[in-house]
């Protein structure tokens, strides 16, 4: 454990901030680019490198690791301070916040020390196959397989939905392995790489322009038996700690994220009273009570995070309480989104596109129902709390304890 203080250590990591990384005022408006999306993951790369250099990657992941074996408090601090710096933002999710934390829950030592170590170092990148085709919000409905083939397995199928898959290294890939049991039971998770023989990956238009959303399909693609992530035909459970490492993430309230934000575009995180002075409209007192709804908002949402967090780690609240942080989050993002339109008026169609036109509103606004989505629906965030922490009665589920090989697939 570390004599250093939270506080010495933040002014080191002020003094270090400073001379070591780029000005936020000084990033390249041209990393937003969905064209140029490559370019950006590249750039995140060479950042995450810089910070493992000066000592500062995975501040809260086990020294064993690669990482410094502090507290989430100390992660915080260095948060706090990195505001006016660019910072490694999109390696947060899903590599760090979610991949590597399910690796370190539930990953054998070796893939602890290769994959956790390679991804602190800014060397690899990881990704989660979990959505399917025709599977909806039913993740435990899986039908991409592995057959053993004696000591390999023999992966066939398709995943879609994967954030960033063309630019990862290893995919987090939920797959069924016995269809002899229920849907949950017959699971497995591989450690799959993403460039091996027999992975296919395509990218999905949005209708932003952005392309950041894959499918991939896997033809006979052969992983080894060390690519099984804690227990054959234990996958559920490998999932369901990867979900709640999810909803905790897409919440605010991960230990292991570091730096300020998601590494949205730079116009996401532009100040509103910035935008209403832009197109004339900063003492308009509709639009100042906007601002004042926004700010609420995000004080609400900062005092959930800590308080389900600090519920978490005393273990005087379950799991699925993340699914709270998660819910409220998409909610004041639609709310921001909304917002910003309000605000922009007639400028969001008409006004200057670029870093600080109002007409990057608009386009923002096309992304405006991916908080209700990344990270499992809204609609599933809500079906956790009134289940898992409200106990009321479980939805009907035709498919639930009966052998999957039964359950009628597609259209009956």
């Amino acid at each position: 454990m570390s004599t250093e203080t939270v506080e010495e250590f933040r002014l080191r990591a002020r003094a270090w901030l400073a001379e070591q990384m780029p000005r936020l005022e000084d990033r390249d408006p041209g990393l937003d680019d969905p064209e140029n999306d490559r370019a950006s993951w590249e750039r995140t790369k060479q950042l995450q490198r810089i910070l493992w250099n000066g000592g500062f990657a995975g501040i809260a992941f086990p020294r064993a690791y690669g990482g410094l074996g502090l507290t989430p408090e100390y992660q915080r601090a260095f948060n706090a301070e990195s505001g006016p710096y660019e910072m490694p933002l999109r390696i947060n999710i899903p590599t760090l916040s979610i991949c590597a934390a399910t690796i370190l829950d539930m990953g054998s030592e070796q893939q602890k020390r290769d994959r956790i170590g390679a991804a602190l170092r800014g060397d690899e990148l990881m990704v989660q196959f979990l959505s399917e085709p025709k599977g909806g919000s039913d993740l435990a409905g899986v039908v991409t397989r592995a057959e053993r083939d004696g000591d390999v397995w023999v992966l066939n199928g398709a995943k879609i939905w994967s954030s960033g898959a063309y630019a990862a290294d290893y995919g987090l890939c939920l797959v069924r392995t016995d269809w002899s049991v229920r849907k949950h039971a017959g699971l497995t998770m591989f450690l799959v790489p993403v460039r091996a023989e027999g992975v296919t990956i395509r990218r999905i238009r949005q209708v932003n322009g952005s392309t950041e959303f894959c499918e991939e399909f896997f033809d006979d693609v052969i992983l080894p038996a060390d690519a099984v992530v804690g227990e054959v035909n234990g996958g559920w459970a490998v999932a369901s700690r990867q979900l709640y490492w999810e909803r905790t993430s897409m919440g605010g309230g991960s230990p292991y994220v570091s730096g300020q934000g998601r590494g949205a575009p730079a116009a996401a995180g532009r100040a509103l009273w910035d935008l209403a002075r832009s197109v004339g409209r900063l003492e308009d007192p509709k639009v100042r009570e906007l601002i004042g709804e926004s700010r609420a908002n995000h004080l609400v949402q900062g005092a959930l995070v800590r308080r389900v967090t600090a519920g978490l780690v005393g273990g005087h609240l379950p799991g699925p309480s993340a699914s709270m942080t998660r819910l409220f989050h998409a909610e004041t993002d639609w709310r921001d989104s909304d917002i910003r339109l309000e605000i922009a008026g007639s400028a969001a169609v008409t006004g200057p596109v670029g870093q600080h036109g109002a007409g990057e509103v608009s386009e923002l606004s096309l992304n405006r129902q991916a908080g209700s989505l990344g990270g499992g629906s809204t609609e599933m965030a809500r079906n956790v709390i009134s289940e898992r922490l409200l106990g009321m009665p479980r939805e009907y589920a035709a498919d639930r304890d009966v052998p999957f090989k039964d359950v009628k697939q597609g259209r009956t």
